[in-house]
């Protein structure tokens, strides 16, 4: 079995352990600190138990970098790393907003961008996208691209959920310019839909972002045309460490990429 399958198999797993939780009040129960320094809920250990548990059952051969279980390694002589978040979205799960997902990556190597499979299952609809590296990017087995064309709306993504003061003023150029600014509360799925075309540029300056937020999505948007950088402008990369927060900007095409990044008083090294 290909990696891609057994991601997309494990996600489907995820979706029909959980569907049933999101908006109850067994979801939200809280089981302590997960490994990301965000407290674990009842969904996300579900979530996480139902990856780990199809792993073994397999016996794939890697460690495992979880949002909430830490590193696991589930082979003496593991062939990678599956970097996944299980719950993307935990708030919008346990209120019932229907906007939450599961996020799993296959890395050969310890850092993003060996990242070579993608896999994003929306946890609300069942809705999968998928990408591996070189051969495009899926949802529900259809190719997807970003929005190359000129839209009717250029409808731009920013996270400022917990944005320090300091780094807010930044971003003022960008809401500024832009009538239709979106944010929906899980970062994974806000790719995947980057990625098919709805949304023209996400940004998020927070220095908060985890690996395993990004890991997947990552590559499905890149494999989709998209480009995703660094807030210094450098082809997004970082280890894969629980310690390590990251930022990044994807836009649709070089030229958005470059107008966002001038509006942030930055330039793009790409």
């Amino acid at each position: 079995m290909r990696v891609i399958e057994i991601l997309e198999e494990a996600a489907k797993r995820v979706y029909n352990n959980v569907k049933h939780l999101a908006g109850t009040e067994e979801s939200g129960a809280d089981h302590g600190m997960g490994a990301g320094g965000d407290i674990s809920r009842r969904i996300d250990i579900v979530a996480e138990k139902t990856v780990l548990d199809y792993l073994r059952e397999i016996n794939f051969e890697c460690t495992v970098f979880g949002e909430e279980c830490g590193m696991i390694e589930l082979s003496p002589n593991p062939k990678g790393f599956v970097i996944m978040d299980a719950i993307d979205g935990s708030t919008n799960a346990v209120r019932g907003i229907p906007f939450f997902c599961c996020s799993l990556a296959f890395a050969p190597e310890d850092n993003l961008s060996s990242v070579t499979d993608g896999v994003i299952i929306d946890l609300h609809n069942g809705d999968l996208y998928s990408a591996s590296k070189g051969n495009g990017a899926y949802m529900n087995g259809k190719k997807i691209h970003v929005h190359k064309d000129k839209p009717i709306y250029f409808v731009v993504g920013v996270d400022i959920s917990g944005i320090s003061p300091e780094a807010l003023p930044q971003l003022a150029p960008i809401l500024a310019a832009s009538n239709h600014v979106r944010h929906f509360g899980a970062v994974a799925l806000e790719l995947a839909i980057f990625a098919r075309g709805l949304v023209d540029v996400f940004v998020d300056l927070r220095r908060k972002l985890r690996i395993t937020d990004v890991a997947a999505g990552y590559l499905i948007a890149l494999e989709a045309g998209g480009y995703v950088v660094d807030e210094n402008g450098m082809p997004l990369d970082s280890k894969l460490s629980y310690d390590k927060r990251i930022s990044f900007i994807a836009a649709a095409n070089k030229e958005t990429l470059d107008d966002v990044m001038k509006k942030l008083g930055l330039s793009p090294k790409i």
